[in-house]
């Protein structure tokens, strides 16, 4: 588990294999102060297991999945990477719960000065943008950030000084896809809502499996909630 809280900005060293699958090495100083193999580390947001480590870099293999939901695929040698170690129990919880588990990918449409901060637009797709609240949390390329407003193609992010220069926000711009991932807590909560309507085939199937929305649902209500101890 990560927090979205940066802690240094790493470069790509190489990326070795093909679009199925790979091996990524990254030249890295802070996280690799208290490494050990088969630690997590996020890499742009996305939780990597380290397989082999020297007193400058870090390598791990990159499965045919996490190229398909990511932009590890996109990088090259020098690519400025997010990096951050999985959290310890006894540390500060500065960001919010980031499992390191990418959802998807959006696209950067805009991005605008506003005194101290700077706006990004993000487009993303419907399945992605379902589960994006305002005021809530996102990650994005494994940065913490809240979400400013939401509209039905797009979110919007406002980032301080110190975010961009910390991360590599400030070498993005229009048109460039970034990792994201939803707040963990929505995702459980759109999974076990089709459950407030039990004893319907039409919800889970006869054979089980995985649920079905139905526009009849009722979906979390008072009733159901008292019916369940809460």
């Amino acid at each position: 588990m990560f927090t979205g809280i940066v802690e240094e900005v790493g470069r790509v060293r190489f990326l070795r294999g093909g679009s199925k699958d790979g091996v990524l090495r990254i030249a890295a100083k802070r996280v690799l102060g208290d490494v050990r193999l088969g630690d997590s580390i996020a890499v742009n947001g996305v939780c990597l297991t380290v397989t082999d480590f020297d007193g400058g870099s870090f390598t791990a293999d990159v499965m045919p999945e996490t190229l398909r939901r990511s932009n590890l695929g996109m990088l090259r040698a020098g690519s400025p990477v997010n990096l951050e170690r999985a959290l310890v129990a006894d540390g500060r919880f500065g960001g919010h719960i980031v499992s390191g588990h990418i959802d998807g990918m959006g696209t950067i449409a805009s991005v605008r000065q506003e005194a101290n901060a700077v706006w990004y637009e993000m487009e993303a797709a419907p399945s992605l943008l379902r589960l994006v609240v305002e005021k809530g949390s996102v990650a994005l390329d494994g940065i913490s950030l809240t979400v400013a407003s939401v509209s039905d193609a797009s979110f919007t992010v406002s980032v301080i000084p110190h975010t961009r220069e910390q991360t590599t926000l400030a070498s993005k711009g229009v048109g460039d896809k970034v990792n994201m991932e939803n707040d963990v807590i929505g995702k459980y909560v759109e999974r076990l809502l089709p459950r407030a309507s039990p004893g319907k085939d039409e919800l889970w199937g006869k054979g089980g499996g995985s649920p079905k929305a139905s526009p009849s649902s009722p979906g979390l209500t008072r009733d159901f909630l008292a019916a369940h101890g809460f």
